[in-house]
């Protein structure tokens, strides 16, 4: 016998057991997503400071304009990449002293760009690229507008300079030499014109390397060469302008570098057990400048106003000749060995200290030329230095041009000192 099956019957919900089911189920969700909103509040007050912190101390001064050419922004992660790869192997104080430097480069560089483009010259970011990725180690991207620089002037001098310099044009023969002093150059004129040979007085007494390397014999050069070669016009200018076999007068030449200054010191105090002393102190450009500035001190003149006047020392604007505390290892040995002598009387003016460890600027310039060839065919060497001269001059055309718009306002010495200390941290 089949038993029936017996169906359960349908339970009816009534609507207030609905409701209720609904609330409790509604209640859950409000349970669960208040558990969830508090937690999301938590970690997003403690993730928002974290991110503001972050966002203020370091992402936002990496990303802020700093530096502006015409119409393009550099930020400041563009001027640190600038200081780190230009500042490879430097000290930190090196560091610093590039600080300024590398405001110039990121500006000249982006000059170099725009100034090509003008000229039909470029490179893509892909010619960039493989030449980062075929550095040894390879470098970021980072480092593009340092490079595409580089590459636009290699492609600027052998297509836009080269066809510029001609094959052949005149050359003259030139002898040269640089002397401290007029009174120097005075005196070695003098044995000139008696017959002492050009060669041995230069390979003596010139102060800049190449002529005296060359024992004062500067070759034959086309106009311009030897301003590239020099780092200066003057004998360039003299020796394109003169007679032949004129010896010139002493030509004053006050920019140009040489090895060798002279220290005027005065210590006011000394500890010889912790070798420290004050000093007052002027850096200058010869025997003879020290002399006379050592007779007006000495008649009474005032210390920090000369040192402002003549001093080539760096930051006498501001500490007028004042160095303060010194120990030996801040001061040249030369300068040192004056300075902690016992022997030396304190508020003793020194006579001039003679220092081939600093560089100063300035002194005169004795030329002649011995020879003429109207039409003389320009060796690469001096092609080379005429296709550096052309880009020289026309870097500076960029520089001067009004039209174009360079602002670097925004970095101050502080936002400076903030780029350097990055890379000092993240060194670290």
């Amino acid at each position: 016998m089949v038993k029936k099956k017996v169906e359960k019957p349908q339970r009816k919900v009534t609507k207030r057991q609905l409701s209720r089911w609904q609330w409790q189920k509604k209640r859950q969700h409000i349970i669960l997503g208040s558990g969830i909103v508090i937690i999301l509040t938590v970690l997003g007050v403690i993730g928002a400071g974290v991110y503001n912190q972050w966002y203020i101390s370091e992402y936002k001064p990496l990303h802020q304009t700093v530096i502006t050419v015409n119409d393009a922004e550099f930020d400041m992660n563009c001027y640190i990449n600038a200081l780190k790869y230009y500042g490879q192997g430097m000290t930190i104080q090196q560091i610093y002293g590039l600080a300024d430097e590398g405001v110039t480069i990121i500006e000249q560089n982006e000059l170099i760009k725009q100034g090509a483009l003008n000229l039909g010259i470029s490179i893509s970011n892909k010619e960039v690229d493989d030449e980062l990725k075929n550095r040894d180690p390879p470098l970021s991207k980072d480092y593009r507008d340092i490079f595409r620089a580089q590459m636009l002037i290699d492609k600027l001098v052998d297509e836009h300079f080269e066809p510029a310099v001609p094959l052949s044009a005149e050359h003259r023969h030139i002898l040269g030499m640089f002397l401290e002093s007029e009174s120097q150059a005075s005196e070695t004129r003098d044995k000139l014109e008696n017959d002492e040979k050009f060669a041995d007085l230069a390979k003596e007494l010139s102060l800049d390397s190449f002529s005296r390397e060359k024992e004062g014999d500067l070759g034959w050069r086309p106009e311009g060469a030897l301003t590239m070669l020099l780092n200066t016009s003057l004998p360039d200018e003299y020796a394109f302008s003169s007679e032949l076999g004129v010896l010139s007068q002493s030509i004053y030449d006050e920019e140009i570098g040489k090895g060798v200054g002279y220290w005027l010191i005065r210590v006011t105090e000394r500890d010889e057990e912790n070798e420290e002393a004050h000093i007052y102190a002027m850096l200058l450009g010869s025997e003879e400048e020290a002399q006379d500035i050592r007779a007006r001190l000495e008649a009474g003149e005032d210390f920090a106003t000369l040192a402002k006047e003549f001093s080539q020392l760096e930051g006498v604007e501001d500490n007028e000749g004042s160095l303060g505390l010194v120990t030996p290892d801040t001061m040249t040995p030369a300068s040192s060995e004056f300075i902690f002598n016992p022997e030396v009387e304190l508020e003793t003016l020194s006579e001039p200290i003679r220092d081939e460890t600093v560089g100063t600027r300035g002194g005169y310039w004795l030329v002649k030329v011995i020879d003429i060839d109207d039409n003389k065919e320009i060796e690469d060497e001096d092609r080379d230095l005429l296709k550096a001269k052309a880009l020289s001059e026309w870097l500076l055309a960029l520089w001067d041009n009004p039209e174009n718009e360079i602002d670097d306002s925004y970095l101050d010495d502080e936002k400076k000192e903030w780029a350097i200390m990055y890379i000092i941290e993240s060194q670290n």
